[in-house]
């Protein structure tokens, strides 16, 4: 199972840039990266090359940060490859908490990064309809 780096950032000028700092000088990798806005600080959910380490960096540097397992699925870059994913989740009653997805070749693949309260079961029936889930060495390497 893949982990998501989740780190609290306060709103203003330069935090952002101090994680990406932070990340360089360990010589570590951002595949992905959401922001969201809660006014007086924002969360940046990221995939890393190395997220255990990148977690100690940042709490090291004072960062509040966690890390929470998602589920990498690759899916068809054409309409409908989502789509594809989602029906076999709901068909089995699981609700997507949180996710984002991006395109590692244009027109043929993308990821789905989500986060399911049963990542285990959610790729075992992911998988059973052929859709690969990635262990997270492959994603990490991405």
């Amino acid at each position: 199972m893949a982990e998501q780096l989740s780190v609290f950032i306060d709103n203003r000028p330069g935090r952002l840039n101090a994680v990406t700092g932070i990340l360089r000088d360990q010589q570590i990798s951002i595949r992905a990266m959401t922001i969201a806005d809660h006014r007086d600080y924002g969360v940046a959910k990221l995939l890393v090359s190395d997220p255990r380490r990148a977690h100690q960096a940042l709490a090291e540097h004072g960062f509040a940060a966690a890390l929470q397992p998602v589920l990498a699925v690759v899916i068809a870059d054409q309409p409908g490859g989502l789509h594809q994913l989602l029906e076999i989740l709901a068909g089995h009653h699981i609700n997507v908490l949180d996710a984002y997805g991006f395109v590692v070749a244009p027109g043929q693949q993308a990821i789905w990064c989500m986060a399911v309260a049963d990542p285990e079961e959610a790729a075992r029936l992911v998988a059973a309809q052929g859709l690969p889930v990635l262990e997270d060495s492959a994603l990490y390497r991405l």
